[in-house]
């Protein structure tokens, strides 16, 4: 179905709503409504009148294409959509016995579809998907599937590597046993799978880091290549099961694996929205409605990847959501290889690999723009415009508003050690202290080694007045002699020399 699904990715409106009503489905909604049911429809219900009426509509729209395999496929690069498509075909070959009986006629639970892998390319099918049935009451079952690989197979698994860059193996799949819809991979509890006795290896769970929230298995096909004998000799595989009510099926293919580089290789062949197109899109979701009383004047778009919060590379989204913000698609595909969710980082809405588009408009905006730009609108005529942070902003006008002062160093250590604020009081004492004599004290002031100016601060005017007369009689002395003891000064020092600063 891989053509059918890239012919109505290219369908407008109007094809998508003759479609669904010609299938009985309803019409109505936005475009992306019609797109995700058109493509539903064409992957649960596979009819032939499904695939005539869509290339019918294909091919009324694209005249000038060669026939409807050219559908979204580039002009200048070929490609053989052979090699792409994941529809199993049929061998004459199968299993020879399922759950120890013989293998009947009539293929058993033919209804059950498996739901198809990206990562995995059905070439054929060894045995279609078959109900595991109980052969007792006990809770632990044993089911055996024997088989024998065609010479054919054998050689496809032994030279892949030689032909073909992905892998070929034989993968077992299980899923649980209804006709309804496409199945997902879903194992039973207590699953272990013993090919020619040795087990091989299943996946385990993932740790939960939220408290109540059990760990969730990835149920993956399981590849038991390794383990088969590539030759006549019969390969036999025992799976072994919890019964507690639940009915499976089990499935083995040869298929071919790929990984993310292939599948990315894939998308930018087959699935690029041109740059006129994402225009048109941005123009229809900013054309003005009357009816609304809000007028979207221009949609902003980050360049910055939510899945790893760094730039875009590929920007990729997917055709039925809504919005226009892009993740990086080597990323998207990467994660999904280790732990496929296959949803939207933006909108959490499913987002299958069928449905996902390359931007094309927004990769030229990513060359066109520079590492800091991390932000741009875009306007109701399909431009658009970058958007500077508003702390760069904020930066720049304070680096033009910011005046030129002179610089002062105020950091300077005086000669005797001081911190500067006393270093600028030392400067003013020795000024003053070397013009000026400072009053009631005899003689010029001495100079102290570290530079300040050493007065004695003891005596007074009445020690002055009576040591000022020299040459005076000897009462004088007696008196002195016989006079009280000096006076301390203001801090209880003795009479003696100190330093001012």
């Amino acid at each position: 179905t891989f053509f059918e699904l890239n012919m109505v990715k290219s369908f407008r409106v109007s094809d998508l709503q003759t479609l669904l009503a010609s299938m009985g489905r309803s019409k109505s909604g936005l475009k992306q409504d019609l797109v995700g049911r058109a493509l539903r429809l064409v992957q649960t219900e596979y009819s032939p009148e499904l695939l005539k009426n869509v290339r019918q509509l294909y091919e009324s729209r694209f005249p000038k294409t060669s026939g409807w395999l050219a559908a979204r496929r580039p002009e200048s690069v070929p490609v053989n959509y052979s090699s792409l498509s994941s529809s199993p075909t049929a061998t004459s070959q199968g299993a020879d016995y399922l759950n120890g009986i013989s293998k009947p006629i009539t293929t058993p639970a033919a209804e059950v579809k498996l739901v198809p892998l990206p990562f995995y390319q059905t070439l054929e099918t060894l045995l279609p998907p078959t109900e595991l049935i109980a052969q007792n009451s006990e809770k632990l079952q044993d089911s055996q599937c024997i088989f024998e690989l065609t010479p054919s197979q054998a050689d496809q698994i032994r030279n892949t590597s030689l032909i073909y860059s992905s892998v070929t193996a034989l993968c077992c799949r299980i899923c649980y046993t209804d006709s309804i819809g496409v199945q997902e991979d879903q194992y039973p509890p207590n699953i272990a799978v013993k090919v020619n006795q040795s087990y091989c290896h299943v996946p385990g769970y993932y740790p939960s880091n939220k408290p109540g929230v059990e760990p969730r298995r990835p149920c993956r096909p399981i590849n038991i290549t390794p383990w088969l004998h590539l030759s006549n000799v019969t390969n036999r595989v025992t799976i072994t099961w919890g019964n507690f009510g639940k009915r499976y099926s089990v499935a083995v293919y040869l298929v071919r694996v790929f990984t993310a580089a292939d599948l990315f290789s894939q998308l930018k062949l087959c699935s690029v929205e041109s740059a006129e197109r994402c225009r048109e899109r941005i123009q229809d979701k900013l054309r003005f409605d009357p009816e609304s009383e809000i007028a979207t004047t221009g949609l902003r778009v980050s360049l910055i990847c939510p899945l790893v919060k760094m730039r875009l590379g590929v920007p990729c989204r997917v055709l039925t959501c809504a919005h226009l913000q892009c993740f990086d698609a080597v990323f998207f595909l990467q994660m999904n290889e280790k732990k496929p969710t296959w949803t939207c980082p933006v909108c959490d809405k499913p987002a299958p690999f069928e449905l996902l588009t390359i931007d094309g408009l927004l990769s030229e905006i990513l060359k066109e723009t520079s590492e800091d730009i991390e932000e741009i609108e875009y306007l109701t005529d399909g431009s658009w415009r970058p958007i500077r942070d508003e702390k760069e902003r904020e930066r720049e006008r304070e680096r033009s508003n910011t005046p030129d002062y002179p610089v002062v160093d105020i950091c300077i250590p005086e000669a005797n050690g001081h911190s500067p604020a006393h270093s600028s009081t030392s400067l003013t004492a020795k000024s003053g202290s070397s013009s000026v004599g400072m009053p009631g004290v005899t003689g010029a002031p001495a100079v102290a080694p570290g530079g300040g100016a050493v007065v004695d601060l003891t005596l007074d005017s009445s020690s002055e007045e009576e040591g000022g007369g020299a040459g005076g009689d000897s009462e004088d002395t007696e008196d002195s002699a016989d006079s009280p003891a000096p006076k301390r000064g203001r801090y209880n020092y003795d009479k003696d020399l100190v330093t001012a600063y």
